[in-house]
């Protein structure tokens, strides 16, 4: 390599464990990532909310001024991993705004405001890249903007957050409760002390407002995504589970939909659902990700592998800093933003899928026949019935459990029947509504 080659100067926003991560595989790999590059990649700065000495990065090279590090004339690419979503927006438009390309992890922000950042990115003509936003080492976003770019993606289907994987996992193989899982994951540092984001399903909605708006060439918000979490989830509903021959994982399910009259849309949404043993996302457990893309020409593929985590989630950052340190060095650019498709966003009343569904009953002549009849109303078929008998501590009969298992219906034909069936004086509750992906009608 020459020594007259210009390097391409870094900065870093935040140093927690992904921020430390890129650092230390900056220093370590520098003349490997110089010659993948064309030129050294040279650390600017390290942007940080508190300047101290005990950081493990040299002092000179950590600020609290932003602003003023991402301004500077000597740097190139700004590499932001800092979140939350403010002040991380500021400082990538600031990047670009400059003309300086930015590398991000920011699931939120990404999915809060995709149109913005990509749109100051392409004014600027520099580079976005985030691979490193959705599933952490997986790759997933390249696949999707640059290997299947030839190609029709059908549906994007996949486990994209670690915590709620661990605690579904947990309560599929020991039968603890919810609350016994989430403590277990807590204990171990696999959630948050506050794991709303995570539980609730924001942060997987975040992912699929990602990937639906690469996927289908349309911009897709997390506002646009039909979110539940996995609170609910019950040990009776895992044995319900292993009774079908499934097993329960939160899902991000992103989806191109078309109705009667050859109209196309979206799908995105995120909830728990059964999955048969037989489907390759019922094999991934722990903290580990897997997203499955069905695609028209390549069929079906499967990325695997950690989806969490500073080092995993350093190495998507750092593949991505190379590409568009790469196009800074020979004059290119990588793929733009692309919508040009704009499809609407279907409410989640008209997308089909099947259900499982748990009620406690009257244990008395003519129950089943009315809880059939709520179905039939709507047009919901049932596939399979269960019913075992309720006691109580005295060994003594006090009721029944239901459970159905339908064939494909829409999710509003299936609202109303839940509907009807928690008035019927025989129900004395719905415990449990489930959808199931990944099985045939």
């Amino acid at each position: 390599m020459s020594a007259s080659e210009k390097p391409v100067g870094i900065a870093v926003l935040g140093l927690g464990n992904v921020g430390t991560e890129v650092v230390r595989i900056l220093d370590e790999s520098a003349e490997d990532l110089a010659a993948r590059v064309g030129a050294p990649l040279v650390l600017r700065g390290v942007g940080v909310r508190n300047v101290s000495d005990d950081r493990g990065v040299p002092v000179d090279l950590l600020t609290d001024d932003i602003e003023a590090l991402v301004a500077r004339d000597d740097v190139d690419i700004v590499v932001e991993v800092m979140g939350p979503v403010e002040p991380a927006r500021k400082a990538i438009l600031a990047a670009l705004e400059s003309g300086k390309s930015v590398v991000t992890a920011n699931k939120a922000l990404l999915a809060q405001s995709t149109g913005e950042l990509a749109q100051a990115a392409e004014q600027a003509r520099v580079d976005l890249y985030f691979e490193a936003a959705v599933a952490g080492a997986i790759p997933v976003i390249r696949p999707l903007t640059q290997s299947l770019a030839g190609d029709t993606v059908l549906r994007v289907a996949g486990i994209v957050n670690g915590t709620t994987n661990y605690i579904l996992s947990a309560m599929s193989d020991t039968g603890a409760s919810y609350d016994s899982a989430l403590a277990d994951a807590s204990a171990l540092g696999y959630a948050e002390a506050d794991p709303t984001a995570d539980v609730e399903g924001y942060d997987a909605a975040a992912k699929a407002a990602i990937l639906a708006s690469i996927a289908f060439h349309t911009r897709v918000t997390a506002d646009d995504v039909y979110r539940e979490g996995i609170t609910k989830v019950t040990a009776e509903d895992f044995e319900s589970a292993k009774a079908l021959g499934c097993t329960i994982k939160l899902l991000s399910i992103c989806e191109r939909i078309t109705n009667g009259d050859g109209q196309e849309s979206v799908s995105a949404r995120v909830y728990p659902a059964l999955v048969p043993l037989d489907h390759p996302l019922a094999a991934v457990n722990g903290a580990f990700n897997a997203v499955v893309v069905e695609a028209e020409a390549a069929g079906r593929l499967m990325f695997y592998g950690q989806g969490a985590g500073g080092a995993p989630t350093a190495s998507a950052v750092l593949g991505d800093l190379v590409m568009a340190a790469r196009n800074r060095v020979q004059g290119g650019r990588g793929p733009r933003e692309s919508k040009y498709a704009r499809l609407a966003i279907a409410p989640i009343g008209v997308v089909p899928t099947r259900y499982y569904v748990s009620l406690y009953v009257s244990d008395k002549p003519g129950v089943l026949s009315s809880v059939a009849a709520e179905f039939a109303k709507r047009e919901v078929s049932i596939a399979e019935v269960r019913q075992e008998g309720v006691v109580n501590e005295g060994g003594q009969r006090v009721g029944a459990r239901i459970a159905v298992l339908t064939h494909r219906a829409t999710d509003a034909a299936l609202s109303e029947t839940i509907t009807a069936l928690g008035d019927l004086d025989a129900v004395s509750s719905v415990a449990s509504v489930l959808r199931m992906e990944g099985a045939g009608e």
